[in-house]
């Protein structure tokens, strides 16, 4: 396969976001499926997320936002009442100090000052810049590019990145879509991963971007260095 020129892979990067916007309509914030009042309740929520569905996440959380309406709040709580309201959500004596941590942070900020830059969300204990990103480009309306397993997978099966690394993959998708468009173009690359573009069995004749993508027909791809090497065939299904 002939390599692909910069312009050339901007080109397609750029008619892929478009085609998903088509079929996921909306902003990050309409995208987004974990329920949150402003950016607090979105990075706890975030936190709790993490190997985690947001269903579950959605289920727990209303009544730690009841209980600990704010950051003062929750980093008062106590550890082993607070392991029990998240323990559903799956490596809960981590996340239970991970909110510990980043609440008493936040506390100690004056009244309104919530983090507002990548530099200053990850300097809260227990927040990586997937969790940043998510909160910058939902809550805050600034800039981001959440990297989870989804997007991972699918920005390498489209040969958008060559790389496995989340923070090299974040800034290759960066460099080939406009900043506002960060945030949103990540969600649904969730949604279609989750939805099309499966681990295991690629519904690529269902998929709005097969035309365009490197990977088409294959099932699990491991990409190394821009090459492509042999995968077992797409059970592909059709519309229901």
């Amino acid at each position: 396969m002939p390599k692909e020129s910069r312009a050339a892979l901007a080109r397609r990067a750029r008619e892929i976001a478009r085609r998903l916007a088509g079929e996921y309509p909306g902003s990050a914030p309409q995208l987004c499926a974990l329920v949150h009042d402003g950016p607090f309740q979105l990075l706890v929520a975030t936190i709790l997320s993490a190997q985690c569905t947001d269903e579950r996440v959605n289920m727990v959380t209303p009544e730690i936002f009841r209980r600990y309406p704010d950051p003062a709040a929750l980093a008062a709580a106590d550890p082993e009442e607070l392991e029990l309201l998240v323990r559903t959500t799956g490596f809960f004596r981590s996340k239970t100090a991970h909110l510990l941590g980043a609440s008493a942070a936040l506390a100690e900020r004056p009244a309104g000052d919530f983090p507002a830059t990548m530099e200053e969300l990850t300097a809260l204990p227990g927040v990586g810049r997937k969790t940043a990103n998510v909160v910058l480009s939902v809550a805050l309306g600034a800039p981001g590019l959440p990297v989870d397993t989804h997007v991972t997978r699918l920005s390498r099966r489209l040969r958008l990145t060559g790389s496995s690394d989340p923070v090299k993959i974040e800034s290759d998708l960066c460099a080939l879509l406009p900043p506002e468009e960060w945030g949103a173009i990540s969600l649904r690359l969730i949604l279609h991963g989750r939805r099309v573009c499966q681990a295991r069995s690629p519904r690529c004749a269902e998929c709005v971007v097969a035309d365009l993508c490197p990977s088409r027909g294959l099932g699990r791809v491991t990409v190394a260095r821009g090459t492509r090497k042999p995968a077992a065939k797409s059970r592909a299904r059709s519309s229901q």
